[in-house]
């Protein structure tokens, strides 16, 4: 059946603006306690579940990582009064990374020609739709006995029902993991946990702010020679829900414009920052054509100075996996890098597969 999407909102915007991306290069296109409530969607679920069940590790410091094929061509999905030929609650390719040629001249810290700029602007820059601004602060709740806490569930019941192209975690019911790391600054732990996922031949996704592509080029050009995605977590890590629309543009695209710039290299992924944000940043964000990657799995790791040791990362990761998980991570964890070879090998035993963000399906609600 066709569906119309309204206006240039979620899925619809960030399909359009994958294509566009992909015809022209887009040349111009707290640490808290873990028993801290979190306001999330709002739904009905979260105002009921004890202060125990939510959970944020939404820390200063965040990152993505993985490669991907040739992007595939999102057109026919539309018709050209803006319809969508795709049945109800159909999956949709998630979009693919782009890189520049491998060239020996180029000047960059993969050896990849430079991808072109983009110009720094954004439709609708005054929120003239007047999109909601009600600041939301992602929450997931613990998962348990392998199934995603309710909480996640009514985050991407959410996301879905209004259109945005973002996502909780994977409602497919297959037994597979999207591993994503979250990366706001070095410390040396980001080559350890590389090592492991090397050996063990694992994708994942680092989601690294402007300060770690600047102060640690050649840990990102890694993980892009390697196969990770390397996604989009903003230039100064503010607040997307305190913020206007043209600043969110300079956000992510002077991001995004260092890595075409630098590393030949980007991917539409993008972590709103303290996993903070309101309706105008998610219709935002898919407007500049980022799917908003948020989490189902996690755990408090990000404050450097409160570590427990590498297996109580791996049993406090294990215990909260279920089926379509999307964990974050914050790679200056010490726990994480120490114990990341007993999460990857416990997931695997338990019948898991680690998938790559572009097998990430979107589903037209």
């Amino acid at each position: 059946m066709m569906q119309k999407y309204p206006g240039r909102r979620g899925l619809s915007a960030l399909l359009l603006a994958t294509a566009f991306c992909a015809a022209v290069g887009c040349a111009g296109k707290r640490p808290a306690s873990e028993a801290e409530s979190r306001s999330g969607s709002a739904t009905a679920a979260q105002s009921a579940a004890t202060a125990d069940d939510f959970t944020n590790p939404g820390g200063e410091n965040m990152e993505i990582t993985q490669t991907l094929p040739t992007p595939p061509s999102f057109e026919p999905l539309f018709t050209e009064a803006g319809e969508v030929n795709a049945p109800t609650g159909a999956a949709l390719p998630a979009p693919a990374a782009l890189k520049g040629k491998a060239d020996a001249a180029a000047k960059t810290f993969t050896g990849l020609a430079p991808l072109p700029a983009r110009a720094i602007a954004i439709p609708d820059p005054n929120n003239s739709g007047n999109l909601p601004v009600k600041k939301i602060e992602h929450s997931y709740g613990v998962a348990k006995n392998a199934m995603p806490h309710s909480i996640s569930v009514q985050n991407q019941r959410f996301f879905e029902s209004k259109r945005y192209a973002a996502a909780a975690y994977d409602t497919s019911g297959k037994k597979v993991i999207y591993l994503t790391f979250d990366c706001g600054y070095e410390n040396g732990n980001t080559d350890i946990v590389l090592d492991v996922l090397k050996a063990k031949k694992v994708p994942a996704a680092f989601f690294c702010t402007l300060d770690e592509m600047k102060t640690a080029p050649k840990t990102v050009a890694r993980m892009i020679r390697e196969g990770h995605i390397v996604g989009n977590h903003s230039a100064k890590h503010p607040s997307f829900a305190e913020i206007d629309r043209s600043r969110m543009a300079r956000e992510i695209l002077e991001t995004d414009n260092y890595l075409r710039e630098n590393f030949g290299y980007s991917a539409p992924y993008f972590r709103f920052p303290k996993g903070e944000y309101n309706e105008s940043a998610l219709e935002a964000v898919a407007s500049l054509g980022f799917v908003s990657v948020f989490w189902s799995a996690a755990y408090s790791d990000w404050d450097v100075s409160v570590q427990k040791g590498g297996d109580y990362a791996a049993e406090t990761v294990l215990a909260r996996l279920h089926p379509g998980a999307i964990l974050l991570l914050h790679s200056v964890s010490a726990d994480n890098a120490a114990g990341m070879a007993k999460i990857v090998d416990g997931a695997r035993v338990a019948g898991y597969e680690f998938q790559a963000l572009p097998s990430l399906p979107l589903f037209t609600p």
